[in-house]
């Protein structure tokens, strides 16, 4: 079984090749160039955020991590449904295709839950594939429908 534990600067070249994986997966192959830009900002990112306000929890086999899921957690001027003000967005749930159907992920986001709590969150949040709904499920998450329309303007 793997070492369970939270990433940390020493774990943010490991961490950036996880995060492509990731983005490859679930948009399918990107371009040389995107990949070559992804590789330059992502360490700079985790550099400037990890253990502030994005905790990227790994689980690692022989010395090297195998799957992860990061939370970012944002806070908010208080509100009716978050009144702590302080609310979490899961990203990147990723777990190497060889070591899936294991229960990793299922144990990095019981360990995620946990640290949001132990926070002070309101909640944590997430966009689940279709693959990962099954265990979203099992792990507590319910789809949330509110009376708002999800918009964005790219700019």
């Amino acid at each position: 079984m793997p070492e369970f534990t939270r990433a940390d600067e020493n774990d943010i070249d490991e961490l950036t090749e996880m995060r492509i994986a990731y983005i490859k997966a679930d948009h399918g192959e990107i371009t040389p160039e995107d990949e070559k830009k992804l590789g330059e900002r992502l360490p700079l990112y985790f550099k400037n955020h990890l253990e502030r306000d994005i905790f990227a929890f790994i689980a690692r086999e022989d010395g090297k991590i195998v799957s992860t899921a990061l939370l970012l957690i944002t806070e908010k001027p208080s509100n009716i449904g978050f009144m702590n003000g302080l609310t979490g967005t899961i990203l990147s749930v990723y777990t190497d295709p060889g070591y899936r159907r294991r229960g990793i992920a299922a144990e990095l986001i019981r360990e995620l839950t946990a640290f949001g709590r132990e926070k002070g969150l309101d909640y944590v949040e997430l966009q689940s594939t279709k693959d990962g709904y099954p265990l979203y499920l099992k792990s507590g998450f319910k789809e949330h429908c509110s009376g708002y329309v999800p918009m964005r303007l790219r700019l």
